[in-house]
């Protein structure tokens, strides 16, 4: 029995550009090269179409009347959807000002006109391997149940795990989509960015510290990297965990261990995986001297009813 192969999809291109001869040179180059060719001769109608469907690739003309390439481009990243698709921007300006406008609006690369079609061709295939390879990653960590979020400079999310997006939801009253990062915690990501003890600093709502967020790194330009953690108040006494030489995140593991919580359960609590528990419940294993976690659970009990 003959097995059906199913065809390889083809790459959708929008070309936004508004010269016409600009736009048949790259439909029939792109068509050529097996991808799917949409037009638009201006950012407006850009707009409408990625309002129908979602392209794998954007060719941009920087300078058009209207909406220009790069208010465009900068309306494109604002929608979730569409803020990983990349945008290679084509101009006839290789001023080093209008380079870098380019790439500060959101776009991965630019070309000049005349348009050399090989050139063109090579970075588009880079720029489709790199996207697929991001959007297999962010799949895998949508289903690995970590809860983490990409945010633009402007504190917009581009991008969150449905983990990240429930925590949001329950916590902000708010969908992810809708979520803007507020003017302290701006604040908090513009000094914390780039720092090399950044990653241990974390920072929470004004109208709500139980959610804390954790500066992971940049991932891409103009892209940040956050950890959502909901610190759910409950602990060992801060004396006996300093007695036994706990941190203080030790403590909230053994406490919740006390609880009866599963490993994975405390994970999913304390927004951390299951693998951290696992190096968390090691360290306090050795440093309580017990080999298992029916007798740590006991010692956090005891601890718990001696200070209550």
């Amino acid at each position: 029995m003959l097995m059906s192969i199913e065809p390889k999809k083809r790459d959708v291109a929008l070309v936004v550009d508004d010269s016409p001869e600009t736009l048949r040179l790259l439909t029939d180059a792109l068509d050529g090269a097996g991808m799917t060719v949409m037009v638009a001769l201006d950012g407006a109608s850009a707009m409408r179409i990625v309002d129908q469907i979602t392209p794998d690739i954007v060719l941009l003309d920087a300078v058009m009347p209207g909406l220009d390439g790069f208010e465009t481009c900068r309306r494109l990243k604002r929608d979730a959807g569409l803020a990983n698709v990349p945008v290679i921007f084509m101009t006839g300006l290789a001023e080093t000002e209008h380079i870098v406008r380019g790439l500060e609006a959101g776009g991965v690369d630019y070309v000049t006109k005349p348009i050399v079609i090989e050139e063109m061709l090579a970075r588009i295939r880079v720029h489709l391997g790199n996207a697929r390879l991001t959007q297999s990653a962010r799949t895998a960590l949508d289903v690995s149940g970590r809860f983490l979020f990409a945010v633009n400079r402007q504190g917009h999310i581009l991008w969150a795990t449905p983990q990240a997006q429930k925590l949001l939801a329950d916590h902000h009253g708010t969908q992810a989509d809708d979520f803007v990062l507020p003017p302290s915690l701006l604040q908090w990501l513009e000094q914390t960015k780039g720092k090399g003890s950044a990653k241990s600093q974390a920072a929470s709502l004004p109208d709500n510290p139980q959610l804390r967020f954790y500066y992971m790194g940049e991932t891409a330009p103009n892209e940040f990297l956050l950890r959502l953690s909901k610190e759910s108040g409950t602990a060992l006494p801060p004396e006996f965990t300093s007695e036994l030489g706990l941190t203080t995140r030790e403590g909230e593991v053994l406490a919740w261990l006390s609880k009866g919580k599963t490993n994975r359960d405390i994970a999913q609590i304390l927004g951390l995986s299951p693998r951290t528990v696992d190096k968390h419940l090691e360290q306090i294993y050795a440093k309580l001297g017990v080999e298992n976690r029916t007798a740590a659970a006991a010692i956090a009990t005891n601890a718990t009813r001696r200070n209550s």
